[in-house]
């Protein structure tokens, strides 16, 4: 009885269908066709749909003209009144599968309204038939026209916001106060973005009105064969010990680039501060509690003699009416020529010389005066920018004295920001960081809210030259490797990779620059890390060396890698591919060690300049005992004479008693960080010991 029925209501519905369909001849002749059809091929995703019970049905039943057979579920009788198509049953032979979309509670519920409007078409209810389900249910929803990125959502990345990476809770008041206005002030990038801030139009002011107070230059026509050199202006912030900004500073620079050798300039050469000799004064500092004090010369170059005849273009922004067809003609030295820094440096040693400091030998930038009871006062100067420390305190507020009488100095207090460095002390000790360099990178490149990296390269992964990989911006590259070698001056964790990418500065492809970009994921892990110069007990000078045989694809040559202790502190490391190719992993080893023992001798020499006393031995550690065997004894044959060279200068210096060589297990090698990439598990662990830590990581 309910298949008859079911075939007189789908034989009536047909029926009405038709008569519809001709008296309606807009909507198309297989209008009810075409709607079922829709129900046909519609494609259904696989994680969409459901698989209803398979009904058999009976043999009546009666196929419109042109239309296929239907699927639409036996049991539920079709609405003449609604818009659902009327559809027959196929043969008795089939089994009906229906599939339906799977439907979200959200629609559900939404969906639960829709037979009382479908009651209000048609209010006559459908038979009572058992296994009757709603008209609901085959209702066409229109969702499913709605492409499916739109319908299910765009996915968003995950964020990884650099607060979750940088604190200052851990801070000081002081010291957060000064960090946190070091973040919050940008320095323009141009003249003409200056010129729209009243601060900086004033500074620009002041340095024209110096530099004329100088005698600087004088206007003057361009003689005949001679060419101009090109300026450009560039600007700073000097901060006071609070955190609050100091002054602004602009600087007129001129561009060396386009001097003539021979013409407009002969010497060049002048010194500046090495940082490992920076560093020993930290880690010096640290241990015997000595007062840091940082001083700023002002307009420093300007000191210097000019000997050459050299003529400038009209500083930007000052070009007016009467002076656009002069030139200046320089009588004193300007920031950017070439011969500068010479003239300057010549003049500040003669003025610091008169009164009784003595130039070191280590490091010419380093000047000492020792009292008669031992105390020492010691002054370094990179460029315009000087420390003065030691324990000799009377000598050093003299010494601020005399200088403000030779130039014009800006007292900027206890040591706080050297060279983009960030120096933060307590009784612990003290915290040298790069955190707003960092910063300001990952802001340049567009990085700042990258997803990090737990290491600044893959273990697994080596780096080489292919010649059909696409090339990238030769300049973009070498100025992103350039900064990041700046960088590795307070983080040796990166001077491995920073020592990898640098040798593809020629022809840099994007494999070369996704590792570049890896290390400033791996900065974005943690930007306020740094170097922790502790006050400890050791007083001795201690060597980690090693080297990674063989390691490079390319050309199979080994990295040398050491580091050096100085009283217990980090204060110099390196790591860098050998010259030549290793035959065996003991002849890497010995090259490693006559390079690491080279740079112990020179902290040995800076150590007895400074009267700092330390053990007569240095203590040297390496992980193969190949090399110490050759080093300790007179061996020679094939695998060693063409290492001659490093041999006898490595058994030299142990049988003088100035170095002693010691077997450490490679996991304890803290030097190994410096020679290859490692797992994340020992990486860090090796970072540990080299000790770095992060005082803005949130706890």
């Amino acid at each position: 009885m309910i298949g008859q029925t079911i075939n007189d209501n789908c034989n009536a519905a047909a029926e009405e269908e038709e008569a519809a369909a001709e008296a309606v001849p807009q909507k198309g002749e297989n209008s009810a066709i075409q709607e079922c059809n829709f129900w046909l091929d519609t494609p259904i995703l696989p994680y969409e749909t459901e698989l209803t019970t398979s009904i058999p049905l009976e043999p009546e039943s009666t196929i419109l003209p042109h239309e296929p057979e239907s699927t639409i579920p036996p049991e539920i009788e079709p609405n003449t009144n609604s818009s659902t198509p009327a559809c027959t049953q196929p043969s008795v032979d089939k089994e009906l599968i229906v599939y339906s979309r799977r439907k979200r509670p959200q629609e559900e519920i939404e969906d639960r309204t829709l037979p009382e409007q479908n009651h209000e078409s048609d209010p006559s209810p459908s038979p009572d038939i058992p296994g009757n389900t709603s008209q609901t249910d085959i209702s066409v929803n229109d969702d499913l026209d709605i492409p499916i990125a739109l319908r299910k959502g765009v996915r968003s990345c995950t964020h990884h916001p650099i607060s979750n990476f940088v604190s200052y809770d851990g801070l000081s008041s002081e010291y957060r106060a000064f960090a946190t206005n070091l973040s919050n002030i940008e320095i323009p990038r141009g003249i003409h973005e200056a010129l729209e801030k009243s601060e900086w139009r004033v500074t620009i002011q002041e340095e024209m009105n110096a530099l004329k107070k100088n005698g600087t230059w004088e206007l003057s026509n361009l003689p005949e064969g001679k060419r101009p050199v090109g300026c450009k202006w560039i600007f700073t912030i000097k901060y006071n010990p609070d955190g609050s900004v100091s002054r602004y500073k602009a600087r007129l620079v001129v561009k060396g680039f386009t001097q003539t050798y021979g013409i407009d300039y002969q010497e060049t050469f002048a010194p500046v501060a090495k940082l490992n000799t920076v560093r020993v004064l930290l880690s010096l500092a640290a241990n015997l509690d000595w007062p840091l004090h940082q001083l700023d010369v002002k307009n420093a170059f300007l000191n210097g003699d000019l000997e050459e005849e050299v003529y400038m273009e009209i500083p930007p922004g000052f070009e007016t009416g009467s002076n656009v067809n002069k030139v200046c003609k320089l009588r004193k030295s300007l920031y950017g020529l070439k011969q500068s820094p010479r003239a300057w440096f010549d003049r500040f040693t003669k003025a610091i010389k008169k009164h009784g400091y003595s130039q070191g030998q280590a490091d010419h930038t380093l000047f000492t005066k020792f009292s008669p009871t031992g105390q020492v006062a010691i002054l370094i100067v990179y460029v315009d920018d000087i420390i003065v420390t030691g324990d000799y305190t009377e000598e050093m507020g003299y010494l601020k004295e005399v200088l403000a009488k030779e130039f014009e100095i800006k007292d900027l207090g206890s040591l706080k920001y050297f060279l983009g460095m960030e120096v933060a002390r307590s009784k612990k000790g003290i915290v040298v960081s790069q955190r707003k360099y960092i910063l300001d990178l990952l802001k340049e490149t567009g990085m700042l809210g990258c997803k990090p990296a737990d290491t600044p390269m893959e273990s697994s992964y080596k780096i080489s030259f292919k010649e059909d990989s696409p090339l990238v911006d030769t300049g973009r590259y070498q100025r992103l490797v350039g900064k990041l070698i700046y960088l590795s001056h307070t983080r040796p964790d990166i001077g491995f990779p920073v020592s990898v990418i640098s040798q593809f500065m020629n022809k840099p492809n994007e494999e070369h620059l996704e590792a570049v970009y890896r290390i400033l994921r791996y900065l974005k892990m943690n930007p306020g890390k740094g170097i922790f110069f502790r006050k400890g007990t050791s007083k001795e000078v201690e060597i980690y060396s090693d080297a990674d045989w063989a390691g490079s694809v390319t050309d199979r040559r080994s990295t040398t890698g050491y580091c050096t202790y100085v009283w217990g502190n980090l204060v110099t490391w390196r790591s860098k591919k050998q010259s030549v190719v290793a035959r065996s992993s003991a002849e890497a080893e010995y090259r490693a060690l006559a390079q690491s023992i080279c740079e112990g001798l020179w902290l040995k020499r800076l150590l007895d300049e400074l009267r700092i006393s330390t053990r007569e031995t240095m203590k040297l550690f390496c992980d193969n005992l190949a090399a110490i065997i050759i080093a300790k004894n007179p061996i020679h044959h094939d695998r060693t004479k063409h290492v001659e060279i490093d041999r006898h200068f490595i058994k030299e210096k142990v049988e003088a008693g100035i170095l002693s060589l010691i077997y450490t297990p490679t996991h304890l090698q803290v030097a190994d960080v410096l020679t290859k990439a490692l797992p994340r598990i020992k990486f860090e662990e090796l970072t540990s010991k080299l000790g770095m830590i992060d005082i803005y990581y949130p706890a």
